[in-house]
């Protein structure tokens, strides 16, 4: 072989040296075969919501429109459908990330119903083509709300097969010991996203082993190729701590290339919504932007006209079960139908909180007696799982939290609103460290995270960590969403005593 065609030692490293995309794992088929699914559902929602509101266009007769309206109307229902799906895969709503957590599923299903909706107004009216003013409601009234149903039925049934140890993503956590331990508190408290810890990745110099928590340390950072491949990862998460320098995180990452794996880096900053972070690239370092904290946000004006139109909805529907409760109570015991308790409001002021009453008359002078039972071990709030002194109305109305409908009218007043933090008792608030008393500078909420995420099965400190993010993290759109989970939550009744 001439020199002119002899290939090089160099050629043949860097041939060998080029990375091969590696199978997909059994987590990724079964993510497609999720992702699919959900797109099935979309175009089978759309289909249907398409034909119906070319069907039903006539039922509106606001509208006054021609019977061949209806024909055109059918005659477009598939481009409708094909341009709406293609809109769905444009806008990034069938991407794994998106999947399963947080609001940004929602909001790009209803970016996308938006952007549908214009294009197609957009379109009519350029081109002069009559299109069904009915059919166009219709169509958009009917597809939203079940898309968003739809959307929110899969994800119920993805985080029921997690809780049961099905669908689990195996993961290998990357980081010096402490940080290992603090990202694997997080995943194993969070056991719907169904995350299963398999093994930890240590730095060099630390010893081999398991971590504080138990994890088993199965390699070093720089091992990280192999292990994945050992324990057939499908995430690896590299928290604080594994790399001495940036190009030691581009080895592994020039590593994993081609393999059926996520890397997911976990930066030094905890409990931070995704709205107040900003990614922006400059001069080839990943700048994280970070808004400053919401609480002053969360007690303006905006807030607060949210509460008023909010409540005075809500006492619509809720005044005559109020009624009817007052009865029962009365009934019970005779008693008063109201319980009223001091408690410390926005800024440290004390206000009376309104319930109705759920424990015999004299349940405050009979606490005493039973504060060896509490169940909080860390003792700043009082959690008994069968109070003696629970009525039996009482029981009804708590698992159902109705004994807190009353406080529909502290909303009305201003000294709470419909979200925000658990409103505290001023002896609780005597005992609160320094970082713990900036829950006070929101009104407390009638619901909040507290509520949809376990009630009286909570900590101590998983009720502060849930009150403190919502402090500063406070929005609009969150609010809503808890509002929504709430219903979920009071339903399940799980921590509900």
């Amino acid at each position: 072989m001439s020199d002119a065609v002899r290939p090089s030692a160099l050629t043949l490293v860097d041939f060998r040296a080029r990375p091969v995309r590696q199978p997909l794992t059994q987590r990724s088929r079964g993510q497609r075969a999720l992702q699919l699914s959900i797109a099935a559902g979309d175009l089978a929602i759309v289909s249907i919501a398409t034909t119906l509101a070319a069907a039903g266009r006539t039922r509106l007769t606001v509208f006054d429109e021609t019977t061949g309206v209806n024909v055109i109307a059918l005659s477009i229902g598939g481009y409708v459908v094909l341009g709406w799906m293609l809109m769905n895969v444009l806008v990034g709503s069938y991407d794994r990330s998106a999947l399963g957590v947080g609001t940004t599923e929602y909001a790009r299903i209803c970016s996308s119903a938006a952007v549908t909706a214009s294009l197609m107004g957009i379109t009519s009216y350029l081109t002069k083509f009559p299109l069904s003013r009915g059919f166009f409601v219709l169509l958009f009234a009917l597809a939203v709300p079940a898309l968003v149903a739809w959307r929110y039925a899969g994800r119920q049934l993805v985080h029921s097969a997690h809780s049961k140890g099905h669908l689990l993503t195996r993961v290998l956590i990357s980081g010096d010991p402490q940080h290992v331990d603090d990202v694997a508190k997080v995943l194993s408290r969070e056991s719907w996203l169904g995350y299963q810890i398999v093994g930890a990745l240590l730095p060099h110099g630390h010893r081999a082993g398991i971590t504080g928590s138990g994890i088993p340390v199965v390699g070093r950072v720089a091992e990280t190729a192999e292990a994945v491949g050992r324990h057939l990862a499908d995430v690896v998460v590299f928290a604080e701590g594994s790399f001495a320098t940036p190009a030691d995180f581009r080895h592994v990452a020039w590593d994993l290339e081609g393999r059926d794996v996520q890397m997911v880096v976990v930066p030094s900053l905890s409990d931070i919504s995704a709205e107040r972070v900003t990614m922006r690239p400059v001069g080839g370092l990943p700048l994280v932007l970070v808004e400053q904290p919401q609480s002053l946000g969360a007690s303006r004006g905006l807030k607060r006209a949210f509460d008023i139109v909010g409540t005075l909805s809500v006492l619509v529907l809720a005044l005559p079960i109020m009624a009817a409760l007052a009865v029962a109570i009365r009934l019970e015991d005779g008693g008063p139908v109201l319980f009223r308790q001091t408690r410390v409001g926005r800024d440290g002021r004390l206000f009376e909180c309104l319930k109705f009453r759920s424990m015999v008359v004299d349940a405050e002078a009979r606490l005493a007696e039973i504060r060896h039972l509490n169940r909080s071990v860390e003792g700043v709030l009082f959690k008994l799982t069968d109070d003696p002194r629970v009525t039996r109305v009482g029981k009804l109305i708590r698992r159902l939290s109705l004994d807190e409908l009353p406080q529909l009218f502290n909303v009305l007043r201003g000294d709470m609103s419909l979200v925000g933090p658990r409103p505290a008792l001023p002896s609780e608030v005597h005992r609160y460290d320094p970082d713990v008393r900036r829950r006070l500078h929101v009104r407390p909420g009638l619901t909040g995270l507290w509520q949809v995420s376990g009630r009286s099965d909570l900590s101590w400190e998983d009720t502060v960590r849930l009150d403190l993010y919502y402090v500063d993290n406070w929005s609009i759109v969150q609010d809503v969403a808890i509002l929504l989970r709430t219903v979920h939550a009071v339903l399940a009744s799980r921590g509900a005593y």
